[in-house]
């Protein structure tokens, strides 16, 4: 039989739901394809390359034919850490540009929300590369997607200066850090500039009073025989190991365990499927979308 084919991105965020395969008992069982960028596995997917997806929960809505996976997604009850809009220190009334990582329509999709919905602004958009320095040197405010905007912590420092300061054995106090904020990792500030974080998923929940659902498995099939639950589930018994592998972003292994154990939700409650379907109306609504499919899972 043909090995069956599946696409992933390879953000730090969707390890659990790809540990089996590329390390568990689930290994070799499938074909897996990883990038960078969570569009392409929803181009994969659009192609029929691939029989099941881990895509952007927004191409729901713009895939023909395709069917969500129930349970199982990459989403956040409060606080997500990885999608978040960075400013040169303004608050968001005051932003009038953004730069757009293109790399997730969801988050894409969630912004614009953010500010037509919640804010009642509309700012000039500008699709970028995911170069932190570039979309703020042409926009008040830029959109940052998976690892890139983890490594911002949230008091708007780059973790990357701190241990770059670390290294360099540099007193925080010459980088204007009093001891007690020095005493937490990835709180020296950037020398180039002070940024400030803003959570796409705490705004969301702000707002909404409900979680958010940013990935989901997704196919066009009648029928997947791989078990994606299974394969969750065998991930999240190895977080300790997948924290370590992913420690050279410089976060540390505690920090990368919290994140994907507290921040990250691998499936979804009551609040995140509301949350999901009230987002594809307010998408619809602000006209993001053509129009708003009810919700279908595979059986």
């Amino acid at each position: 039989m043909k090995t069956p084919r599946i696409s992933a991105s390879s953000y730090s965020n969707t390890a659990p739901l790809i540990w089996s395969f590329l390390y568990g008992s689930q290994h070799g069982h499938v074909e897996l394809i990883l990038d960078n960028a969570p569009s392409r596995s929803a181009q994969l997917l659009s192609e029929d390359r691939v029989g099941a997806a881990l895509v952007p929960v927004i191409a729901y809505q713009l895939l023909p034919e395709v069917r969500l996976v129930p349970d199982i997604c990459v989403g956040a009850k409060e606080k997500v850490r990885s999608v978040a809009l960075i400013t040169r220190g303004m608050d968001l009334d005051d932003v009038r540009s953004v730069s757009l990582d293109t790399s997730s329509k969801t988050s894409v999709v969630l912004t614009k929300i953010i500010f037509r919905e919640f804010l009642g602004s509309e700012p000039e958009w500008r699709d970028a590369a995911p170069d932190l320095d570039a979309m703020l040197d042409e926009s008040d405010a830029a959109l940052l997607i998976g690892d890139p905007a983890l490594m911002i912590s949230d008091l708007g420092f780059r973790i990357s200066d701190f241990v770059a300061a670390a290294s360099a054995s540099l007193d925080p106090q010459a980088l204007g850090v009093t001891a007690d904020v020095a005493s937490e990792k990835s709180q020296i500030p950037n020398p180039k500039s002070q940024i400030r974080k803003f959570d796409l998923a705490q705004l969301w929940n702000r707002y909404t009073d409900l979680g958010f659902v940013f990935a989901m498995w997704m196919t066009k099939l009648d029928e997947i025989k791989i078990d994606l639950a299974g394969a969750r589930d065998e991930g999240l018994a190895h977080i300790d190991e997948i924290a370590a592998n992913y420690s050279e972003l410089g976060l540390g292994v505690d920090a990368m365990r919290s994140y994907l154990s507290e921040n990250i939700s691998y499936s979804i409650d009551d609040s995140m499927r509301a949350g999901m379907e009230l987002y594809f109306k307010l998408a619809g609504k602000c006209g993001l979308i053509d129009g708003v499919k009810p919700v279908a899972y595979l059986k």
